[in-house]
């Protein structure tokens, strides 16, 4: 059955899977399980994160379970669990009494108020069907800005394992790779290493008390339940491989005669779980960027809040739609963050082979800096391509830290993306005046133009961005910048 809901004030449709409810549970065993669906990825996912899907016939329905919903797929073949929860925006001039009394005349239950933009919540609905049904009735509500359902959905992480030797920070042809091909941060040290520079990474998990991150891990880090609370601090917080060893890209420690070391070794890590089990709604990856700009909006410190951010979460198909949520969330980092100046933020493009990058909506924002990845011969490695792509990084058969509190190599623009965060933060701790922009343009101008290929006139290359980050050239040009 097809169904509507909006989006970005856009009308969207979904097929609405069959007679199949998706049910969560915590511990108990559900025997009876829906025949129709085909494992795939995403299903697999779904059930490791304790959904199980039900046949409508069976004694588990919607009305008698507490998170449930109906599976949906959208057009670009991804699948989605419709619940009653959504967002919604009412009009900026209603004061907060106003707007809790608009809440309720429309049987919509507060769950939480979203700080990133005005009149922002999270409600369930109670006199819908579910928060497909309340996004197209709400939506022709004068008074409603934006509601749209919180789709449950698989964001996996986006990294293709492989082996080699580390040769990302000082390429000197090891393992048969071009010398220089690298990202330049050796001689970047010679003048900093990052110290009061804060990189947020948002990530599944962490290892936190990674021998080789410890030191560098700000006590303002902390993560997401699936129930959606947020805990400050490391205790209980997740790990994941993937998290671990981006966050190593960023800051390992450096010379401390323990494994190897970031871009910028004396940056302090935010350290932002959510989605642990790669899979939530885009709501939670919304809080989690919203609060590396500004803690208080969870509780927090406002003044810990990050000078860069960096995720690498998203599916490698490239086909990954936006809620307005999330881009309230970008456009809030981007333009509010670092007191106004405006927080770079750094996200991994797909690992997809030559996919459209213009697919992916949330590397194409455009308060994203989409990354792809390089080998050690400068070559880009059939990841995405397109206009939005901006710069190339290392990111196969790189070193960095693993979950398991040892060491590994692997192969993603996962990695390419905190390698570019962590040579950005460098750049920024010699001038930190700089706004997001100023730096934005500096890891433009000074990017090495690699592979032979051919840059427009505006310097890019649909493979290649601008070209592969150059650390040394970043700090450079920021030192050497003048601002206002």
């Amino acid at each position: 059955m097809i169904r509507e809901y909006f989006v970005r004030g856009e009308r969207k449709t979904v097929d609405e899977v069959d007679d199949v409810v998706a049910v969560h549970v915590d511990g108990a065993v559900v025997a009876e399980v829906a025949e129709a669906l085909a494992d795939d990825e995403e299903l697999s996912a779904f059930r490791a994160a304790r959904w199980v899907f039900v046949p409508t016939s069976a004694a588990l329905v919607l009305e008698n379970a507490e998170d449930a919903g109906r599976l949906v797929r959208r057009p670009n073949g991804r699948l989605g669990i419709v619940t009653r929860r959504l967002t919604l925006q009412l009009g900026a001039d209603l004061s907060a009494e106003e707007a809790e009394e608009a809440l309720a005349r429309r049987g919509l239950a507060l769950v939480r108020k979203l700080g990133f933009a005005p009149n922002l919540f999270e409600v369930d609905t109670t006199e819908h069907a579910d928060s497909l049904a309340a996004s197209v009735d709400l939506n022709a509500d004068p008074l409603v800005t934006l509601a749209e359902p919180s789709l449950v959905e698989h964001v996996p992480l986006r990294t293709d394992p492989r082996f080699a030797e580390q040769w990302q920070w000082a390429n000197t042809g090891q393992g048969g790779g071009t010398i220089g091909a690298d990202a330049h941060v050796a001689a970047a040290w010679q003048r900093t290493l990052g110290a009061g520079v804060r990189v947020a990474v948002i990530d599944n998990g962490f290892n936190a008390a990674h021998e080789d991150l410890k030191a560098g891990v700000h006590p303002a880090s902390g993560f997401f339940t699936r129930a959606g609370t947020f805990t400050a601090g490391t205790t209980g917080m997740p790990n994941g491989d993937h998290g671990t060893f981006c966050a190593g890209m960023v800051g390992a420690r450096r010379n401390n005669a323990l494994g190897g070391t970031g871009a910028a070794p004396e940056a302090d890590l935010l350290l932002i779980a959510c989605l642990g089990d790669q899979v939530g709604t885009q709501t939670t990856l919304a809080r989690a960027v919203a609060y590396a700009a500004d803690p208080s909006l969870e509780g927090g410190d406002k003044a810990t809040g990050a000078d860069v951010l960096v995720s690498s979460l998203g599916p490698n198909g490239a086909d990954w739609d936006l809620t307005a949520t999330l881009a309230l969330a970008l456009e809030f980092a981007a333009g509010k963050g670092r007191d106004g100046r405006g927080l770079a933020i750094f996200w991994a493009a797909s690992n997809g082979n030559n996919v459209d990058v213009l697919k992916d909506e949330i590397v194409s924002h455009p308060d994203v800096i989409a990354v792809v990845r390089s080998t050690r011969d400068d070559l880009e490695d059939n990841a995405a391509r397109g206009p939005e792509v901006e710069l190339i990084a290392p990111g196969v058969d790189v070193v960095s830290t693993t979950g398991n509190g040892g060491y590994g190599k692997s192969t993603g623009t996962s990695f390419a993306a905190p390698c570019a965060a962590g040579c950005a933060a460098l750049a920024l701790s010699v001038n930190p005046a700089l706004t997001r922009d100023e730096l934005r343009t500096i890891m433009h101008d000074t990017a090495d133009k690699i592979g032979g290929a051919t840059y427009d006139t505006s310097g890019h290359n649909d493979d290649y961005g601008f070209g592969r980050v150059n650390a040394a050239a970043a700090v450079a040009a920021a030192e050497n910048a003048v601002v206002p």
